[in-house]
């Protein structure tokens, strides 16, 4: 009987940025897999290419060299409409910056993923409300993002990423812009959604975050230079 095969595969991947007069090699030559229900953290230096994989796993830019596969399937050389497909159906994200819309409400930000799926809108409430119940904001439903607290704005980020139920949820320096007792509480919630069977991969330069996490790997110049299990 042949094992499933891990949720993420990447073989030699590499990313070259091209100027008018330079290249800038972002990934060199990274293999990395993401099993199902694991949680990753990549960890490293301002620049070394952190959030370059993250969003090439995230399927926001496309790789120069390698092959990527997800759930045993290549996804090199799809169109740009195959790619948002997939990424609303199967890839949450939440940014350091929140990203959340300022003139829809808490609810409607959350709202969004499902509405690009034409999912029908008794479902769309249901699942926006266990989303917002999950991350302890279903209270702030009604509330716009400028009337959040940093903190509260992540957590219906988070919200926003799960409602869609994907396969993975990247997350990109997801502290980097609370306090020490927001940033956790955004970690524990992290940590809470793991247990609860969630795939994560989390982008952070600190190692206090990194070490929650079941696996990291530690990038240097664009290069997987260490892997070391919690």
């Amino acid at each position: 009987m042949t094992a499933n095969p891990p949720l993420i595969e990447l073989s030699g991947i590499g990313k070259v940025f091209y100027t008018e007069d330079l290249e800038t090699h972002a990934l060199s030559d990274v293999h990395l897999d993401i099993e199902r229900g694991e949680f990753l953290s990549i960890a490293g230096p301002s620049g070394c290419g952190k959030s370059t994989l993250l969003s090439l796993i995230g399927l926001l830019d496309d790789a120069t060299a390698g092959e990527y596969r997800l759930e045993g399937d290549s996804v090199q050389g799809l169109s740009v409409v195959e790619r948002a497909r997939i990424r609303n159906q199967a890839i949450g994200f939440v940014f350091q910056a929140f990203n959340l819309i300022g003139d829809l409400t808490v609810f409607e930000n959350v709202e969004l993923p499902l509405v690009y799926r034409d999912t029908r809108s008794a479902e769309r409430k249901q699942r926006v409300n266990e989303a917002l119940k999950r991350v302890g904001m279903l209270h702030r439903a009604g509330h716009f993002p400028a009337q959040l607290s940093g903190g509260q704005q992540q957590r219906a980020a988070v919200a926003r990423a799960i409602v869609g139920d994907p396969l993975i949820l990247l997350a990109d320096e997801p502290t980097g812009n609370l306090d020490s007792n927001n940033g956790h509480a955004v970690m524990d919630l992290l940590g809470e959604l793991h247990a609860e069977g969630a795939t994560v991969c989390m982008v952070t330069h600190d190692p206090r975050y990194a070490d929650m996490a079941q696996r990291t790997v530690h990038l240097f110049d664009g290069r997987i230079v260490n892997e070391e299990a919690a």
